[in-house]
């Protein structure tokens, strides 16, 4: 009987998800007979007024949801009130994958979120799960503003998107409740990863027992011992307070944690000159002004997993150097599943900014 109940309440989740993802698919393109886009057109314009859409999955004090409510403020106010941009987060109207595909559908107008799950319908977008690519944050901004991202953006574009600018929430970090200070002490580390290969691979190469599970699950998988760590940006680090089951944070620094502004391409169409030029401009202030704000939150971010007790621990650079060979397996993986130019357009980038 509780399966059955559990059962029922999943789907009763679901199907109010659906409805609310249906309910704003509706106002955006309501129901005439016209086409597509003429739908979208007539729902969304009111005279010389513009109304667009935009969510995320994330939290509403994350950086990803800030980006959003920057660049939907930006808009507005270049647009002198004549572009408004709606935002929805929390998975208001879905999550990644459901929001994704509203956004290639042109239901919604633009998403944020991360590169991770858009790699099942842009495989491309792997180039990015590339591991100990990046020495520090100004590299790989420099890396993800240059030939890589415009090469990108030709793939989104297949897909019916634009990429219009990659922020992020710096890189990707390691607590643990062992402590780590050189490569053999990744040796069985049973380490919490997102269910993505190549970060499974990853540690894996390390010699660690990475385990797959979902976010809301690490804080307790930490305090019954189910996992002895785990990794994330510092931000989605603090929020659940997983600091408080481990005993170090170790700045591995072993993936960028992008953060992705895309757009549908049938609602980019059908703006102006003038109304696509206010978003890409807005687009891109508002990518530069989500890194600031990373950079000014990651103090705070550190000060509160100090207080807490927890120790932190810088590797030095040979145990980086030796987990970045460990790892080449996992380049090759990567280029084996989605050809060589991306890959070898990044270290080309890489080797340029070093």
């Amino acid at each position: 009987m509780k399966f059955l109940n559990r059962k029922t309440n999943l789907f009763a989740k679901k199907l109010i998800s659906l409805g609310v993802l249906s309910v704003l698919t509706f106002s955006i393109v309501g129901c005439s007979s016209l086409d597509t886009e003429q739908r979208r057109e007539k729902s969304a314009r009111t005279g010389e007024n513009v109304t667009l859409y935009a969510a995320c999955d994330s939290g509403a004090d994350t950086v990803t949801a800030k980006f959003m409510r920057d660049f939907a403020k930006r808009v507005e106010e270049k647009s002198n009130g004549k572009i408004k941009v709606e935002t929805y987060s929390d998975s208001q109207v879905g999550g990644d994958s459901e929001i994704f595909e509203a956004c290639q559908g042109g239901n919604i107008s633009f998403v944020f979120q991360a590169t991770s799950p858009q790699v099942s319908f842009i495989p491309e977008a792997a180039v990015l799960d590339a591991p100990m690519a990046f020495d520090n944050i100004e590299i790989a901004r420099k890396v993800l503003d240059g030939e890589l991202f415009e090469k990108l953006k030709g793939y989104y574009s297949e897909k019916d998107l634009e990429l219009l600018g990659i922020a992020d929430q710096g890189f990707r970090e390691t607590t643990s409740n062992k402590k780590i200070e050189k490569l053999s002490d990744f040796k069985g580390l049973k380490i919490r990863t997102m269910e993505n290969p190549y970060h499974i691979n990853f540690w894996k190469s390390l010699g660690a027992n990475p385990t797959p599970m979902s976010y809301s699950e690490v804080y307790i998988g930490l305090q019954q011992g189910t996992i002895d760590a785990q990794e994330n940006p510092l931000e989605a680090i603090i929020v659940p307070r997983f600091y408080e089951q481990q005993d170090y944070l170790v700045n591995t620094n072993h993936f960028i944690h992008p953060v992705t502004c895309i757009a549908s391409s049938k609602v980019m169409n059908s703006l102006t000159d003038e109304e696509r030029a206010i978003v890409y401009e807005a687009a891109e202030e508002s990518k530069v002004w989500a890194r600031n704000t990373t950079d000014k939150q990651l103090d705070d971010r550190i000060k509160v997993i100090v207080d807490s007790g927890t120790e932190i621990i810088n590797l030095d650079k040979k145990t980086l150097e030796e987990m970045k060979r460990a790892s080449e397996s996992v380049w090759d993986d990567i280029e084996n599943d989605i050809g060589s130019d991306l890959i070898d357009t990044l270290r080309e980038e890489i080797e340029k900014y070093n």
